[in-house]
């Protein structure tokens, strides 16, 4: 199943992930980034760091204010690991049971390089647990 699913938009855990894992289905997650959130492209007071998140108005249908705890949560613990927040996003992802592989948007040698480190790069139940604690459920989005 191609679906919407990353650290800031978890709301496929409720259902489909679940069936999913019932029925064998792999999952590949678009937008595992967060439409670049996750690696920085944007900041709380509304800075866009990027041509693209300065131009990319369907995120700001997708996420919110909200989504900056997690964000910054991110963003603290690669910095704790030494690594880019891309590369911890990707490594949870890559956590999920369900997860086959995710559909990484690469427009620079960089992405790949961060998206091939996260096959090879592990996280701790308690990052983990980090990571997760601060989401909040959301509406259905990005349908």
């Amino acid at each position: 199943m191609q679906n919407h699913y990353n650290l800031l938009y978890r709301e496929e855990e409720r259902e489909m992930i679940p069936q999913c894992l019932d029925m064998g289905v792999g999952v590949i997650p678009w937008s595992p980034l967060a439409r670049g959130l996750l690696a920085g492209t944007r900041s709380r007071d509304g800075e866009r760091r990027t041509t693209r998140a300065a131009s990319d108005t369907f995120a700001d249908r997708l996420y919110d204010e909200s989504d900056f705890d997690v964000v910054d949560r991110t963003v603290q613990v690669a910095g704790e690991r030494g690594m880019p927040p891309s590369q911890v996003a990707l490594v949870w992802l890559l956590h999920q049971p369900v997860v086959t592989a995710p559909i990484v948007g690469a427009t620079k040698l960089d992405h790949l390089d961060d998206a091939v480190a996260a096959t090879q790069l592990g996280l701790s139940d308690g990052e983990i647990g980090r990571l997760e604690e601060l989401y909040r459920t959301k509406t259905v989005r990005g349908i």
